[in-house]
């Protein structure tokens, strides 16, 4: 397996994948379409934000976009992991965590001392994090009315 930056046509996967992987990511709450999907990852990319792709064989098989991102009271910026994906029939095989330990250790490079993502209760990814040292940071609740 390979990761590293993703040329242009894999970009391209990237994108046309993008709205499975935030249906998922969002356990089913979130159905953007092509065009949100733009409208969400353009302004990342335009500030500095990136991906990284594994590849087996020349073939995608997962991504992860990180990038910079600011804590609205404190002004803290930190590293943000914004998206993690590894396609269905190559989950349970550490993708994801090669991915995530390799964006960690990108932001440090770009000089970053924290990391953090933002996760829906409930996803298995949690799981995840959780065993690669991530806290409970900020807990979003809801409830319907």
């Amino acid at each position: 397996m390979e990761i590293r930056k993703p040329n242009d046509s894999e970009y391209k996967k990237i994108l046309s994948l993008t709205p499975q992987a935030l249906f998922e990511g969002t356990l089913g709450e979130a159905k953007p379409s092509d065009e949100k999907v733009k409208q969400l990852i353009e302004p990342l990319l335009q500030k500095g934000s990136y991906y990284l792709i594994a590849t087996e064989d020349h073939h995608l098989i997962g991504w992860i976009l990180i990038g910079a991102s600011q804590d609205p009271l404190s002004e803290k910026r930190y590293g943000f992991i914004y998206e993690l994906f590894v396609l269905e029939e190559f989950r349970g095989k550490g993708i994801a965590r090669k991915l995530i330990e390799t964006g960690i250790e990108h932001l440090k490079q770009d000089g970053y001392s924290e990391v953090r993502l933002r996760v829906y209760a409930g996803n298995q990814a949690m799981k995840l994090y959780e065993t690669l040292g991530f806290k409970h940071h900020t807990i979003i609740m809801s409830m319907n009315v």
